[in-house]
C-alpha cells in the first residue's frame, strides 16, 4: 500500500510540481492550498507525512503544525518548506513539532530525498489504512472515524480490518467466519457474522440502514467499498 502524503501549499504551481515528483516516487498525494482545508483534509485521510509551507491563509503553517502535533503527536512526519532562511526560523519550525526544515526555493528532487529520509525514521509509525475518514491502525489495535475513536469488540475490529485490507472484494459468510474464528466448531452460523457487521455498521456508517462502506452483495457475502 502507498504511503500517503499531504501537500499544503497556496501557491498552486509549487503544489502541482512538488505533486507530480512525489507521484512519480510513488507515494499517494493529497494536497490543500490553506491551513483551515489542511485539517479537513488531514482529518480524512491521515496521511504519513505532511509538506507543510510555513505562511498559509486562514491558518499558518506553524499553527497547523501544532494542531496535527496534538492530534496524532508522532504518528505523521512534518516537513516544514519556507522561505524564512534564518537559522532561528529553522530552529521556531524544528522545536514546533517538524521533523525536517527545508528554505525555498528548493529542488523537487531534494524534497523527495528529505522524504524519503524521513520516513525511513518515522516509516514504522506510520501503519494505517485510511478510506473516507475511517482508520484503522492494526498494530495498535485503534479505529477511528473523522479521528474520532471507535468502541469496537475483538470481532468488530478483526472483521473491520479484513474488509479494509481487501477492498471491493466480494467476502462470503463463509470466509468471513474462517478469519474470525479460524479454530472454532464448524457449527458457528452465518447469521452469527450478519449479526457482527450489523453492530459495526451502526458504528461506521451514517445510515446503518443504507450502507455505503459495508454493502451487501446479495447471494454471495458483503463487500468494502472503496
Amino acid at each position: 500500500m502507498k504511503q500517503t502524503i499531504l501537500v499544503v501549499e497556496d501557491d498552486p504551481l509549487i503544489r502541482e510540481l512538488v505533486s507530480i515528483y512525489l507521484k512519480k516516487a510513488d507515494y499517494e498525494v493529497i494536497e490543500a492550498s490553506d491551513g483551515e482545508e489542511a485539517k479537513k483534509v488531514f482529518l480524512t485521510y491521515h496521511p504519513c507525512l505532511i509538506i507543510l509551507d510555513l505562511m498559509l491563509p486562514k491558518l499558518s503553517g506553524e499553527a497547523l503544525c501544532k494542531w496535527v502535533r496534538e492530534q496524532e503527536q508522532n504518528e505523521v512526519s512534518i516537513i516544514m518548506v519556507s522561505a524564512k532562511t534564518r537559522t532561528n526560523d529553522k530552529i521556531s519550525g524544528l522545536k514546533l513539532g517538524a521533523d525536517d526544515y527545508l528554505t525555498k526555493p528548493f529542488d523537487p528532487e531534494e524534497l523527495v530525498a528529505h522524504v524519503e529520509a524521513v520516513l525511513r525514521r518515522t516509516g514504522q509509525f506510520c501503519q494505517k489504512i485510511v478510506y473516507e475518514g475511517l482508520c484503522i491502525k492494526p498494530r495498535k489495535g485503534e479505529a477511528l472515524l473523522y479521528d474520532k475513536p471507535l468502541s469496537l469488540t475483538k470481532h468488530e475490529f478483526n472483521l473491520l480490518y479484513h474488509f479494509m485490507e481487501n477492498p471491493n472484494v466480494v467476502l462470503s459468510r463463509e470466509a468471513l467466519i474462517h478469519q474470525l474464528y479460524p479454530l472454532a466448531d464448524k457449527t458457528i452460523l452465518d447469521r452469527t457474522i450478519d449479526a457482527h457487521i450489523k453492530k459495526l455498521r451502526v458504528k461506521i456508517e451514517d445510515n446503518p440502514a443504507l450502507p455505503k462502506r459495508i454493502c451487501t452483495v446479495r447471494g454471495m457475502g458483503y463487500k468494502f467499498v472503496q
